[in-house]
């Protein structure tokens, strides 16, 4: 009986022991799934709202260094590494049923009050500690004032969207006030592209104020007359027929293409088209390449689809013996550790009343947590590219055609981590190397055996594909059983199956639609 009461207490305690480490490894898998900039946004997001935490840099114009509770040298007292939340390891499986939990560092319950205090402790503190240890240096508010001048300033004015940028026009347009309205309403019924989203008929019955017929396709005309040209198309024809002016070449040669061969056209059936029409297949194909210019899209160019520059989050680099090394790339980003203020509010004791040093205990935990992780992150994303690169070498000395087949549950089993840790670590991870920027996950890729037993990854397969196609006659252009045979010819064997999958994953056209006339 005393035995199974024991045996019941120290299941209680590791149960204990376990839902404390939970949100400690939901962090640490977060945290190494996290791309750069979504980091540096962590970082940033925890530094504004945990007083404990602060960069490195903050004290160095005062002459301080990086010493205790630096990122990278955290130790918690009484802690050892067996105890600590991993992201590796079965153990880090059992979490992914919750990894999709948000760890938050609530400043309820009384904490707030705790924060406020805090206002009142600082007055306290002696003027001639100004320089010492642990007092925050008085350029820190000036320099985060300063930091927030310049993100202000290099902010990019937002350019107007589809809407905004039609509704200026609009309110130019001489016309009256019901028809007004009722083109305002009109507007909100475009569709990124720019076409309407219904039938101008169905808008009519749901717009609640009496418009006639005539009165809407007037306003519909007048808003297919606003920039860009091809707004307010009701489909991909007419879309392209108000974009055709007086000016254009080969217009009425356009027009009917777009108005009766539109279909035929994608196809690429010339003969065809020539044949109901009587144009030569030279002022078919003169007409098509006028056609190429038109925008079926005019709405996207609007979307302002923001384009960021990738950091490498790694490098690769020969060492003296020449073999290939790889480093963290990571001096842009800030280093952190606690702020020794604080952490001497926490020794001292006096003058710091319970819930104050409640709220402080809290911070300070999620911030050496948030270190941790990090830390976690950059050693495991950098075991995980080395074996990368190991294995990978070939293709850093010749190029792509030497890459090699490679499975994520390889990496994981050099690694010692279970594969979902492998996923995590190479998502959105960026490597610079000699041949240029790679995201981790190309070299990542299943294969096949040629003829001869040589093991070969699918992106060779599909290179080499690519170099037939583009070397084909193209007035005869190569079927998919002919590139089957052609690839069979360099050792290659594949079902016409496996050729249309990749052909169409490389974006190119079936035989028909690649023959030149």
């Amino acid at each position: 009986m005393a035995l199974q009461f024991l045996q019941q207490v120290r299941m209680g305690q590791q149960m204990s022991q376990q839902m404390k480490l939970a949100p400690r490894m939901i962090q640490s898998m977060e945290i190494l799934q996290m791309q750069r900039e979504e980091l540096d946004a962590r970082i940033e997001q925890e530094k504004e709202e945990n007083v404990t935490l602060e960069d490195v840099e903050s004290d160095e114009e005062t002459g301080e260094g990086a010493e205790e509770g630096d990122a990278g040298a955290v130790e918690e007292p009484g802690v050892d590494d067996g105890d600590r939340g991993g992201i590796d390891g079965e153990d880090a499986v059992a979490g992914t049923d919750v990894a999709q939990q948000e760890l938050v560092v609530d400043d309820e319950d009384g904490n707030r009050e705790g924060f406020e205090r805090l206002d009142e402790i600082a007055p306290e503190w002696p003027d001639d500690n100004l320089f010492q240890v642990g007092r925050p240096s008085s350029n820190r508010i000036a320099d985060a004032g300063d930091r927030h001048h310049d993100a202000m300033a290099n902010m990019v004015a937002r350019a107007p969207t589809l809407h905004e940028h039609l509704l200026e026009q609009w309110g130019l347009v001489e016309i009256d006030d019901d028809h007004k309205a009722f083109g305002e309403y009109l507007l909100s019924h475009l569709d990124r592209n720019g076409r309407l989203l219904s039938r101008l008929e169905e808008i009519v019955q749901i717009y609640g104020r009496p418009v006639s017929e005539a009165g809407a396709l007037e306003v519909l005309g007048r808003i297919q007359q606003l920039d860009p040209h091809g707004v307010g198309a009701r489909d991909v024809r007419e879309c392209l027929m108000l974009q055709l002016t007086e000016t254009t070449p080969l217009r009425d040669v356009v027009a009917t293409l777009v108005n009766e061969h539109l279909d035929e056209l994608a196809k690429n059936r010339l003969p065809r088209i020539q044949k109901k029409t009587g144009y030569t297949i030279e002022m078919i194909k003169a007409a098509s390449e006028v056609l190429m210019h038109l925008d079926p899209f005019p709405g996207r160019r609007f979307e302002n689809e923001v384009v960021r520059p990738v950091k490498p989050d790694l490098v690769v680099k020969l060492d003296d013996e020449g073999q290939w090394q790889v480093e963290s790339e990571y001096e842009s980003q800030p280093r952190l550790r606690l702020n020794r203020h604080y952490q001497e509010l926490l020794r001292r004791g006096s003058g710091v009343d319970k819930k104050t040093r409640d709220y402080l205990k809290k911070k300070e935990e999620s911030a050496r947590w948030l270190m941790e992780a990090i830390e976690q992150r950059g050693d495991t994303v950098r075991r995980v590219a080395q074996v990368i690169v190991d294995r990978q070498a070939a293709f850093l000395v010749d190029g792509p055609e030497a890459i090699v087949p490679l499975k994520m549950q390889q990496v994981a089993d050099v690694v010692g981590v279970h594969v979902t840790t492998v996923s995590r670590a190479v998502d959105g991870k960026w490597i610079q190397t000699p041949r240029g920027l790679f995201s981790l996950k190309s070299f990542f890729g299943g294969g096949t055996t040629t003829s001869e037993g040589e093991d070969v990854a699918w992106e060779i397969i599909r290179l080499k594909m690519k170099e037939i196609i583009d070397n084909e006659d193209k007035s005869r252009p190569l079927s998919d059983d002919a590139l089957v045979d052609a690839l069979s010819a360099q050792g290659f064997q594949l079902a016409r199956r496996t050729i249309t999958k990749y052909r169409q994953r490389l974006d190119i056209p079936s035989s028909r639609q690649r023959r030149e006339f």
